[in-house]
């Protein structure tokens, strides 16, 4: 058989494809309070990724004076008076279950809050529209581009558009290795070419993953790459405060012409289509709850404008839990707002929240600012000396978790007529407390040997770390003494 053969061509033309090409969308402009509501969320947003690095934090001359900052190469994490240490991470983790369980919470109250208002994704393609509008015109305007052949008029919007679009873009990459350093000085260094090559790499993938994610792919992000609509809909229960069309109410539709010339009443949606124009993902609400649906109800403010301006009462789509659109469609009263809001799943989940974060500020204020940790060397396990003392050796390690340097005292607990020395002293000076300086924010190695007299049997001991400032605090950490009875010799 020949390959092409006109029965197969037309075999194949009938085909269906996997995947359905992309139908791009075009949210036109709207106004109410959720709309203005998502405005400010959205400023907000930004200007904290934005000017958070700005912000100076004075913690003395021996730490960086960023507020947040995230500095590597000394492995902290500062934010205003909290610097935690690497030791220290079950911080952060406690953090991130608590910006876990917080979107448990969020979710099971209002739904996919968090990705209509404040998810990165959602406002950055929300800003990227609203360079659509000011460059292409409103909806309608935007269409007709579309579909316009490519010709000068729109190289050039569409040039500049994309322009902008990279500007936003680089100003989000850039934005986000200013955490990383002291951004003043890494923004003098990254337009002098003399910042490290990471700094460049970071900024140019953010930015290029920015200008393609909510430039061009949008709402595909949010419907099919992003994992947290699938999580999110487990996490919802008939209690959930939902975007819902009532199509009770709304059903059957017609426009107002419509609704005079019927032999039966009509319902209240006139079939406007302003709920699918103004959607940012472009799905039609009226089709029920769906994975598209971001829940930012910009369909209900385009929805209670149409209301109004037909005289209808508002409502028609609305935030409602759907054990409340079964009462309204018999008629019944709904449940009060504090009530659907506080009932026992979001009780737990809000109990939870503050427990751990309660825990985390007990623990923050418990802390000490300091540490000691000992080594004992294997290789030798002891060393005997002229006079038949014995020694061992260790490394400790001091830690100052203090932003100025502190003097302490290292004590030897236990080891009955032990004394102890480090590297930069003879051990004929050997004694049972030493006196360290330790540098702002650093871990000190310390070189320390441990001597017995001769015929001393093996044991256990503590060295004790005591800070010797007015602030005080102490420190233990247990080891043990190696002698040749130890051997068995």
């Amino acid at each position: 058989m020949n390959a092409h053969d006109p029965k197969i061509s037309a075999d194949h033309s009938n085909e269906i494809g996997m995947y359905e090409k992309r139908k791009a969308v075009f949210p036109k402009a709207t106004d109410g309070a959720f709309r203005r509501f998502k405005w400010l969320v959205m400023a907000v947003c930004l200007a904290i990724y934005w000017g958070t690095p700005w912000i100076r934090w004075d913690r003395g001359p021996y730490a960086p004076d960023q507020a947040v900052l995230i500095d590597m190469a000394n492995r902290r994490f500062f934010m205003f008076n909290i610097e935690i240490w690497p030791h220290e991470f079950y911080f952060v983790a406690g953090l991130l279950i608590m910006a876990g369980i917080g979107l448990f919470l969020v979710t099971s109250v209002v739904g996919r809050a968090w990705c209509g208002y404040a998810c990165p994704q959602t406002v950055w393609t929300d800003l990227f529209q609203h360079v659509d509008r000011l460059i292409d015109g409103d909806r309608n305007a935007q269409l007709r581009l579309q579909k316009a052949p490519w010709g000068p008029a729109k190289i050039a919007r569409r040039a500049l558009k994309w322009g902008i679009y990279l500007g936003i873009s680089f100003a989000t990459g850039g934005a986000w290795i200013f955490y990383f350093a002291d951004a003043p000085t890494l923004q003098t260094e990254f337009w002098t070419g003399t910042a490290a090559p990471i700094a460049y790499a970071t900024t140019f993938v953010l930015t290029m993953t920015t200008f393609v994610l909510g430039g061009f792919m949008r709402e595909q992000v949010c419907i099919y790459m992003c994992p947290w609509p699938r999580i999110q809909t487990a996490m919802l229960d008939e209690k959930s405060l939902l975007v819902t069309y009532k199509d009770w109410r709304g059903e059957p539709r017609g426009s107002v012409k419509s609704a005079l010339k019927a032999a039966t009443p009509l319902g209240d949606c006139i079939d406007c289509l302003q709920c699918v124009a103004v959607c940012p993902t472009g799905i039609d609400i009226r089709e029920g709850p769906q994975i598209g649906c971001i829940t930012c109800a910009l369909c209900i403010d385009a929805c209670d404008k149409a209301m109004a301006d037909v005289g209808r009462p508002r409502g028609l789509i609305d935030y409602c839990t759907l054990d409340d659109a079964e009462r309204e469609k018999r008629g019944e009263t709904s449940v009060p707002i504090l009530k659907t809001v506080f009932r026992p799943r979001t009780l737990v989940y809000l109990g939870v929240w503050s427990g751990i974060g309660l825990a985390l500020l007990f623990a923050l204020g418990q802390r000490e600012r300091m540490d000691i940790s000992i080594a004992k060397d294997r290789n030798p396990e002891y060393v005997t000396l002229s006079d038949g003392s014995v020694r061992n050796a260790y490394t400790l390690k001091l830690r100052n978790m203090e932003s100025r340097p502190r003097t302490f005292r290292i004590e030897l607990r236990g080891l009955d007529n032990g004394t102890i020395y480090t590297d930069e002293m003879d051990s004929t000076a050997a004694r049972r407390q030493l006196s360290v300086e330790v540098p702002s924010d650093t871990t000190k190695p310390v070189r320390v040997y441990a001597l017995v007299p001769r015929g001393s049997a093996p044991a256990e001991f503590a060295l004790v770390l005591v800070a010797t400032d007015k602030e005080g605090g102490t420190d233990i950490s247990e080891t043990t003494f190696t002698t040749a009875q130890g051997n068995g010799q």
